[in-house]
C-alpha cells in the first residue's frame, strides 16, 4: 500500500497508539488487536459490551480466552488468508451465552513476511437481533405467523372447530392465506393422519367438473379408458378443501349439496353410489350472500357449507404483521442463498409499511423475492423494492382544480358582427378552450393584432367543427344581407 507522507507525519505527531485507540473506541463494534503470538494487545469498549470481558481480563492473554468458538479453535485463518470479511461466527460471552456476530479481520506481516499480528472487528448479526426483538405474543400456527389479535382469535377458533366435523367457510381477500388456515384446521383435527385434497373451483373445466369431483367409470364418455376415483373418494377419511367456491357452476352445486346430505357419491356413468367420509372446508373471496341475491349461488348450499364462518382480515388491517412477515420471508431467502440480507433501509421499510398491499401476504412474499433478485449487498434499499411499493399511499395534491368543461360556442355581439362586416374580416366565436377559431382568409392563419380589441385573441386559436359550421352559416347570411360595395 502506498504511504501518504502527510498521514505518516500526522501519525508521528499524534502518536499511532493514541490514534488507533481513539479510532477503536469511536467505532460502534467490538475491535481488538493481537500480536504475533495472538495475544490481545487492544480491547475497546465495544468488545467489552458485546462479549462481557473487561480489558484487564483479556489484555496479554491468548485471543481464544475471549473468542471461544468452534471456528476459532480450528484456526481463524487470517494469517493464511491475510484478510477476512463479514464471516458469521457464534461466540460464547463471559456469561456463557451465545453471541452471533460477523467478523472482519486484517493481518499484518513484518519485513521478512512473518505474521506480525492483526486487527479484528466483530459486528452483531443484525438479522439475529431483529429476530430476537420480535414482539411478544407472536404465534406460529401451522405455518401462519401473526401477532394480531384478530388472527389469534382465528387460531383459537380453528382449534375449537377442529374437535368436530363441522363444515367451515373461510372468507378473505386473495393472498391472505386461506388455504393455510384450511390446512391448519385439518392438522388440528382428528383427521390429520388422513389426506388433505385441495381443489380450485375456478379452474374446473365445465365438461369435466363432475368427473373431477365424483369420478367416472370406464366408458362414461369419450376418453374415459379406465375407472377414476374423484376427489371426494381421494379425500376419504380426510379433508376436501374447495377453494374459490363461489365460482362453482350452478348445476354442480345441486349435485354437491346432495353428496353433502347423503355422504355418498355416484361416479359419472355409474349406477352404484359409494359412501365417503369427508370433511368439507371451503374458501372464497366473494360474498356468497350477494351471489345468492343475484342467483349465482344456491342458498341451501351456502347454509350447508357456512356452518362455521371464518373471516381472515387483509394485511392492510394488521400493520404489525408486515415487518414480522417481512423478516420471516427474509430469513427463508437467506437460508436458500446466495444473497444474504441482514438489514432494511429506513426509507424502504417506510414504503413497505405505507403500502396498501392489495395482494396481501402473497404480494409481500413476491416483494421480498424481487428485492433479493434485483438488489445487491446485505442491505435492502428502496431502489430494490418493487415500483408498486415505492408509491405507498397516494397523497392528493394540495390545490388542483378539476379541468373546466369547454363552453359551447356562443354568437358574438351584434356590434362585433357589424364591425367585422365593415372590415371584411370574420373570426370564430370564443369556445372557452384552446380550439376556438381563425379568420376566413386564404392563409388560414392570423394573429391577435389583425383585429382591434380584446377579441382579437380569438384569431390566434384553432378551428373546431362547431366554429366552422357557425362561420359557414353566418358568412352566408352576411353575404346575403351586406349591400354591394360599390353603393
Amino acid at each position: 500500500m502506498k504511504q501518504d507522507p502527510a498521514f505518516a507525519a500526522w501519525l508521528d505527531t499524534v502518536g499511532a497508539p493514541a490514534a488507533l485507540r481513539a479510532l477503536a473506541d469511536g467505532i460502534d463494534a467490538a475491535v481488538f488487536a493481537v500480536d504475533r503470538d495472538r495475544r490481545v494487545v487492544l480491547w475497546n469498549r465495544g468488545a467489552e459490551q458485546l462479549l462481557g470481558f473487561a480489558p484487564d481480563e483479556v489484555l496479554g492473554e491468548h485471543c481464544l480466552k475471549s473468542n471461544r468458538c468452534r471456528q476459532c479453535l480450528a484456526g481463524c485463518g487470517i494469517a493464511e488468508r491475510q484478510h477476512v470479511r463479514d464471516v458469521p461466527l457464534s461466540l460464547h460471552g463471559a456469561d456463557g451465552g451465545l453471541v452471533r456476530v460477523r467478523k472482519t479481520a486484517q493481518a499484518f506481516f513484518d519485513a521478512e513476511g512473518a505474521f506480525a499480528g492483526g486487527i479484528e472487528i466483530l459486528v452483531p448479526d443484525r438479522l439475529e437481533a431483529v429476530a430476537a426483538a420480535e414482539p411478544r405474543g407472536v404465534v406460529e400456527f401451522h405455518g401462519v405467523v401473526s401477532g394480531d389479535p384478530a388472527m389469534l382469535r382465528i387460531f383459537e377458533t380453528c382449534r375449537n372447530v377442529a374437535e368436530t366435523d363441522a363444515s367451515a367457510l373461510i372468507r378473505g381477500e386473495s393472498g391472505v392465506g386461506k388455504e393455510l388456515i384450511a390446512r391448519a384446521l385439518h392438522a388440528e383435527s382428528a383427521r390429520a393422519a388422513g389426506p388433505f385434497v385441495a381443489l380450485n373451483c375456478a379452474a374446473l373445466p365445465p365438461n369435466l367438473a363432475e368427473s373431477e369431483l365424483f369420478g367416472h367409470v370406464k366408458g362414461a364418455f369419450t376418453g374415459a379408458v379406465r375407472d377414476r376415483a374423484g376427489l371426494f373418494r381421494q379425500a376419504d377419511g380426510g379433508t376436501l378443501f374447495l377453494d374459490e367456491l363461489a365460482e362453482l357452476p350452478l348445476d354442480l352445486q345441486a349435485k354437491l349439496l346432495r353428496v353433502l346430505e347423503e355422504r355418498r357419491v355416484t361416479p359419472v356413468g355409474g349406477s352404484r353410489s359409494v359412501p365417503v367420509d369427508v370433511r368439507i372446508v371451503a374458501a372464497t373471496h366473494r360474498s356468497l350472500r350477494q351471489r345468492v341475491a343475484t342467483g349465482q349461488f344456491r342458498e341451501d348450499l351456502m347454509f350447508r357449507l357456512r356452518v362455521v364462518p371464518i373471516f381472515v382480515p387483509p394485511l392492510r388491517d394488521r400493520r404489525g404483521d408486515v415487518a414480522l412477515l417481512l423478516w420471516r420471508f427474509v430469513r427463508e431467502r437467506n437460508a436458500v442463498g446466495p444473497r444474504v440480507v441482514d438489514s432494511v433501509a429506513p426509507d424502504a421499510m417506510r414504503a413497505l409499511l405505507d403500502h396498501r398491499w392489495p395482494g396481501n401476504v402473497r404480494e409481500l412474499r413476491n416483494v421480498v423475492e424481487y428485492a433479493f433478485a434485483v438488489g445487491r449487498g446485505r442491505n435492502s434499499r428502496s431502489t430494490s423494492c418493487r415500483p408498486s411499493c415505492g408509491r405507498g399511499r397516494r397523497r392528493r395534491p394540495r390545490s388542483r382544480r378539476a379541468p373546466s368543461r369547454p363552453r359551447r360556442a356562443t354568437r358574438p355581439p351584434r356590434s362585433w358582427r357589424r364591425s367585422r362586416r365593415r372590415a371584411g374580416t370574420w373570426a370564430a366565436p370564443p369556445t372557452g378552450s384552446a380550439s376556438a377559431g381563425r379568420p376566413c382568409g386564404a392563409s388560414g392563419r392570423s394573429s391577435a393584432s389583425d383585429v382591434d380589441g380584446p377579441r382579437g385573441a380569438w384569431l390566434s386559436l384553432q378551428w373546431t367543427p362547431r366554429s366552422l359550421s357557425w362561420l359557414a352559416l353566418h358568412t352566408t347570411r352576411s353575404a346575403i344581407r351586406t349591400p354591394p360595395t360599390g353603393r
